[in-house]
């Protein structure tokens, strides 16, 4: 079944959905240009951090957590919370992140091949790089302009902790 997002439990249709059958909103949240976006403002991000780029299995945890409305809005404002505080501060959100996480790996995927085909992003050995820089806010869509903010901050803040340590601490599995 399939909820509505962003808010509540977001799980992404089935990956054999056709476009056209998806309610509207499902369509729009789980767009692939809307998820290369996300990644290459989180990897733009990360970059600044560490320049040999972001790992690409980041990705299948980026973007559930901005994607997800009460994980977007539990999240810190800053990157000065190391992620093992905030995962102790905030169990509810990891309770439900494998299974979110899980469900939007097709989606994922999608977003990656369209970033990769439409050079948004670059894939060096298993690191994405931005290939152009977007524009760094939307400001006349709120929530879209959020989801690009906290995908940032992701960015930045995951280049804090080696990839499998982001994994453990959200309890999931590349």
């Amino acid at each position: 079944m399939t909820t509505t997002p962003p808010t509540g439990q977001s799980h992404a249709p089935p990956p054999n959905t056709a476009w056209a059958e998806r309610p509207p909103l499902v369509a729009a949240m789980y767009n692939p240009a809307l998820i290369a976006c996300l990644l290459s403002a989180a990897a733009d991000a990360y970059k600044r951090h560490t320049p040999s780029g972001m790992p690409l299995a980041l990705s299948f945890v980026i973007v559930p957590l901005a994607l997800h409305r009460g994980t977007r809005d539990a999240l810190p404002a800053t990157t000065s919370t190391h992620l093992r505080k905030w995962v102790e501060r905030h169990p509810v959100v990891r309770t439900g992140f494998p299974d979110r996480a899980q469900a939007l790996v097709d989606s994922v995927r999608q977003g990656l091949r369209f970033a990769l085909r439409h050079h948004i992003l670059e894939l060096h050995e298993d690191a994405l790089l931005p290939s152009e820089e977007l524009p760094a806010r939307a400001a006349e869509y709120p929530e879209l302009d959020d989801i690009l903010r906290i995908s940032r901050l992701l960015g930045r803040w995951l280049a804090k902790d080696d990839t499998a340590t982001v994994f453990a601490l959200l309890g999931v599995a590349p």
